[in-house]
């Protein structure tokens, strides 16, 4: 499961005024759920087994198959994430020192359906591999693809001053741009 979730995407998500980052990855074996504040970071891992046993405790009138409660349970996390809530579903959140709980209200075939979803601290090689190597990545790739974009304007503006040195003019005044200047273009870039 946690080798499938590095597959998924992050997506934002607000409980009352709190905003988290969330991903989540669910088969018919269990899920696996991470949240982070950005100051902190959470999951759960549960197997079938202990979603059977947690939706006994949580919904006593409801006798469903563990492979329908997870399928629905994915549903209502994809909506989550995708930003996609319907008026019968609510999620709220309530941190503690030991973690932080996710309490889910919804319907499964028309009777109240709970759930909780107990998530524990995640491990540091689990934040490392999940959230800091992904953005350290995704900053290096960026800085490269500034650096490829700042040559290739250089010599867009190399190639103007030549087609301007043999005289050629442009037909629209407004389309006049000044050459470029990585040095005044980071500082705006670093001040907004």
């Amino acid at each position: 499961l946690e080798s499938s979730l590095l597959t998924q995407p992050w997506a934002s998500v607000c409980f009352g005024e709190s905003a988290f980052l969330a991903k989540a990855c669910f088969r018919d074996s269990g899920y696996i759920l991470l949240i982070s504040d950005l100051s902190s970071v959470w999951y759960e891992s549960a197997d079938a087994e202990a979603v059977g046993q947690r939706s006994k405790e949580l919904n006593k009138r409801l006798t469903v198959h563990v492979s329908s409660l997870l399928h629905r349970l994915r549903n209502l996390m994809c909506r989550l994430l995708a930003g996609q809530l319907d008026a019968a579903t609510s999620f709220s959140c309530h941190r503690a020192a030991s973690g932080l709980s996710l309490h889910v209200k919804s319907e499964l075939s028309g009777l109240p359906f709970y759930w909780d979803f107990h998530c524990c601290p995640a491990p540091v090689e689990m934040v490392s591999r999940h959230l800091v190597r992904p953005l350290i990545r995704m900053s290096l790739a960026l800085q490269y693809q500034v650096q490829e974009l700042t040559s290739l304007v250089r010599q867009k503006d190399a190639e103007i001053e030549d087609y301007m040195e043999s005289g050629a003019v442009l037909s629209r005044d407004r389309l006049r741009t000044e050459p470029f200047r990585e040095e005044i273009f980071q500082q705006n870039f670093m001040a907004k």
